[in-house]
């Protein structure tokens, strides 16, 4: 099963405001697990960068005078998240900036059935507690020392360790065979059989043997296949 693990960084809160995206970063997972494949880009607003989002996530609007527009990726990134499940912190965030910079070029807006909230599954599992990227990450043991601002690439992979906890840990199978070649090719498979130096006693006693072959020949006469030889 392919899933998206999706973030966005913009330039404030609501795209009806006037704001927009200004980074995108996406994770691949392949049955709950990180294929290695990203999917990463700045988007130049065309607009000013507050300094209120600047403080959040670093990006100036000078490294993005010279980055491409939406209209230029979203062929590459509607490509790259294909019809996958996207799993994302803050569903209705993202999906509203991400939908915003569809309909601008016409496209199809994302429906939010098709979202995984990673917010929405932690009050479900763990009722009680702060649900921010940061606080879920620190509950499960989560390396946070790159995160010195929030990025969308970095903060995706992050949800993508989240997710996976939420899910039930990040343990793919239990492995019941050698765990590498090596230790595989120091079986030897040719070895004999060990014997017994002598056989285990029977379980059964010597009445119910006698009852057991009383009850074959009364009940299922010569037919039966314990008579068989």
């Amino acid at each position: 099963m392919r899933e998206i693990v999706l973030d966005t960084e913009t330039t404030g809160f609501d795209p009806s405001d006037g704001h927009r995206i200004v980074e995108i970063g996406c994770v691949e997972l392949l049955d709950h697990f990180p294929t290695g494949k990203t999917y990463q880009c700045y988007l130049n607003p065309d607009r000013d960068m507050p300094v209120e989002a600047e403080r959040v996530h670093g990006i100036t609007g000078a490294f993005l005078a010279d980055k491409p527009r939406f209209p230029e990726v979203a062929e590459a990134f509607l490509e790259f998240i294909g019809d996958a499940p996207l799993v994302i912190h803050n569903a209705s965030f993202d999906l509203k900036f991400v939908n915003a910079e569809l309909d601008r070029i016409g496209g199809k807006p994302i429906p939010a059935a098709r979202a995984i909230d990673t917010i929405e599954m932690a009050k479900n599992k763990l009722p009680g507690v702060r649900y921010s990227l940061d606080e879920l990450c620190k509950r499960f043991g989560i390396d946070l020392s790159a995160r010195e601002k929030h990025g969308a690439l970095l903060d995706a992979e992050l949800t993508a360790q989240v997710y996976l906890e939420l899910i039930g840990g990040r343990q793919k199978r239990l492995l019941l065979a050698p765990a590498d070649d090596a230790a595989a090719t120091a079986v030897d498979d040719n070895r004999p059989a060990r014997i017994r130096p002598a056989p285990l006693p029977p379980l059964l006693t010597a009445a119910e043997r006698e009852a057991h072959t009383a009850f074959v020949g009364k009940e299922l006469g010569d037919g039966a296949v314990w008579n068989w030889s």
